[in-house]
């Protein structure tokens, strides 16, 4: 998959993602591909570039498709390194988490992700990787 970062709009956050990211570790069909969290590998860990937790840059961007790029966290500006990629339309976390990316070539190999057999916890049963990350 190729990603886009709004770095125009959100730079912080996309900064903090393009020195992050990493392999999944939730996969919730229809909702959200989720990763992210080197720290713990389980959802647990917060870790970011800016030495922890950092602030909600805004919203001005909205989950309003698939294959957005946004901010995983536990409620008001504690984002880290965790993020998620939306499988859907997913309004309801609009003013919550901050959407700073989209898939813009490989929304095949997304839809192969969501589509990955899962355990408890939404666990993936197979490894899904993030592979020769780079910046283009």
């Amino acid at each position: 998959m190729k990603i886009e970062l709004f770095a125009d709009v959100v730079p912080k956050t996309a900064e903090n993602f393009r020195q992050f990211c990493t392999g999944e570790f939730r996969v919730i069909k229809d909702f959200m591909i989720q990763g992210g969290d080197f720290v713990n590998g389980d959802g647990t860990g917060v870790a970011s570039i800016y030495r922890g937790p950092f602030a909600d840059e805004n919203f001005k961007l909205k989950h309003s498709a698939p294959g957005l790029l946004s901010m995983a966290n536990s409620g008001p500006s504690t984002n880290g390194c965790q993020f998620f990629i939306t499988c859907s339309k997913c309004d309801w976390l609009d003013g919550k988490h901050v959407v700073f990316g989209k898939i813009v070539d490989g929304l095949l190999v997304m839809r192969k992700i969501e589509n990955v057999p899962t355990g408890p916890n939404n666990k993936p049963k197979l490894p899904v990787v993030i592979s020769q990350c780079g910046e283009m």
